[in-house]
This record gives structure tokens, sequence and C-alpha cells, in this order.
């Protein structure tokens, strides 16, 4: 493949899947981290727990911060793992609802609700299937 193929313009995204693909990032870098302190809080005594728990944690936020930027890019692929995670973000919401801790469970929502507006707005559909019209 020559050089220039390789370096192809990717087209501008369109603001709402931008919105949604940021506010992906900054899921995944906050899961991430999240992950990085519990695996800083392993205790000998649940060892196994502690460390698969961490790791699960990291390859998740990793996972979000590869699918943001993938989308970005226009690769279909990663439109579906991030509204996966979004759908298990309402149902944790709802495990959160009440008590003191409500006020998690209206972030939680407010988020993956925009990034769900995000993903699947018409704009941001017709840019995804024009990238995926441009690999085929």
């Amino acid at each position: 493949m020559p050089k220039d193929q390789r370096h192809e313009r990717v087209p501008t995204p369109p603001p709402p899947l931008v919105v949604a693909a940021s506010l992906a990032a900054v899921e995944g870098l906050l899961v991430l981290v999240y992950g990085v302190l519990l695996a800083a809080d392993v205790h000998g005594d649940r060892a196994a727990m502690g460390v698969t728990t961490s790791v699960f944690f990291v390859l998740l936020g990793g996972l979000m911060m590869l699918c943001a930027w993938s989308v970005v890019r226009g690769r279909t692929w990663s439109r579906s793992p991030i509204v996966v995670v979004q759908v298990m973000a309402l149902g944790l919401a709802w495990n959160f609802l009440g008590g003191g801790t409500t006020w998690v469970s209206v972030v939680l929502v407010v988020i993956a609700v925009v990034v769900l507006i995000g993903l699947l707005h018409p704009a941001s559909l017709e840019a995804l299937a024009d990238a995926r019209d441009d690999t085929a």
C-alpha cells in the first residue's frame, strides 16, 4: 500500500459524535483510574478477587478509551461496545437510586443518555455509515 493511502484524511466527525466519544473517553479514563486504585489496595486475604477486579476495570477503561478514539475515526465496530457500557451504566444508576447516592444515579443517567443520543443521532449514524461505505 502506498504511503499516501495509509495516511488518508479522516472526515470531520459531527458534533454529536464528538461529544459522545469525549464523554465515553472520560468514562473510560475514570474506570481505568479506578482499576489502578483498586490494584493499589489489594490485600493478601482477597488477592485473587482484588487482582481480577482491578484487571477487569483497567481493561474496560482501556477498551472504552480505544472505542471512543475509534468511533471518532469512523470505525463502526466501536459504537457497539460504547452502547453496551451505557446501557450497563443505566442499570447501575438504578442501583444507586435513593438515599445519599441519588446524585451518583443522576450523573450516571445524564452521561449515559447524552452518550447514547450522541451515538444514535442521525448525523452520527450518517457519518459512521459513510465511513463503512468508504471501506467497502
